[in-house]
């Protein structure tokens, strides 16, 4: 059982159609009980959210009936989907919008993600943009590209390597441990450039098409991670949790930092975090 560039561009349009007909109409249109609080005021998700995830969620069940669908939100209902993630012959990972505190503050960084998982490796990621229209997408050990409606690609590549104090980053510390928090926050000026978008499918973007150098998250959850990890990597990436392990999707703890190559890795980790190195 393989997973094609075909099978990825089914999976890419059932996005965009999502995006187009339950996101995008709802963006910068969502009346006040149209967002909700989860976890937190700054865990959000709306009334794009839960419809982008029944839309894709429908339309995969019924090409791929087999199929195991993890999305963030149906986990946030029946948190058992993720302890079926290893076993799944395949699996889609959803996230049906990516940045909704973004998307719920009228800012146009957000994303709708997918990853294919099968007998617990990620073989597929994509990541659509619904502003600029178009999807970054890997299948593994074919590359990763940015795939356009009329057909057109180009070539994803991450960054050549640079020392560490020329490295610009996106830094999300918000799900660190109390202890933690002032050892990453007081290292960052180690760095050149360190922000947060509130966004991993931009972030992830960015950092396989060589925009940013590093990226570092404390929260490890597959919907944010699982697409785009493989695109980074297809696109030349290096990738590992703090500790140094590899990154697989059924883990649920560990951070993770991306970065062009594992000695960028190491500068990265080390300066941000020493206790670990």
């Amino acid at each position: 059982m393989s997973f094609s560039q075909s099978d990825a561009m089914i999976v890419a349009d059932i996005l965009r159609k999502a995006a187009q007909t339950e996101i995008l109409p709802r963006f910068r249109n969502l009346s006040a009980g149209a967002i909700r609080a989860k976890s937190s005021p700054l865990d959000l998700v709306t009334d794009a959210d839960e419809a982008a995830e029944r839309m894709i969620e429908a339309e995969l069940q019924r090409l791929f009936p087999a199929a195991l669908v993890v999305g963030e939100e149906g986990v946030s209902r029946n948190p058992r989907l993720l302890d079926d993630l290893d076993k799944a012959d395949l699996a889609f990972i959803l996230d049906p919008v990516d940045g909704t505190l973004n998307f719920a503050s009228g800012l146009p960084l957000f994303g709708v993600m997918a990853a294919v998982v099968m007998k617990a490796e990620v073989v597929c990621g994509i990541i659509l943009d619904p502003i600029s229209d178009d999807w970054a997408m890997a299948v593994r050990g074919e590359g990763a590209w940015i795939q356009r409606p009329d057909g057109s690609t180009a070539p994803l590549r991450v960054s050549s390597a640079v020392p560490l104090p020329e490295m610009a980053g996106n830094v999300s510390w918000r799900y660190l441990p109390e202890a933690l928090r002032p050892l990453v926050t007081g290292n960052l000026p180690k760095v050149a450039m360190a922000a947060d978008l509130r966004c991993s499918a931009h972030t992830y973007r960015l950092i396989a098409a060589g925009h940013l150098h590093f990226s570092f998250s404390s929260s490890v959850m597959p919907w944010d991670h699982a697409a785009g990890w493989l695109i980074h990597r297809e696109a030349g990436g290096y990738t590992a949790h703090f500790d140094g392990s590899p990154y697989r999707p059924a883990n649920r703890s560990g951070g993770l930092i991306s970065a062009p190559d594992e000695t960028s890795w190491r500068a990265v980790r080390d300066a941000l975090l020493p206790s670990q190195a």
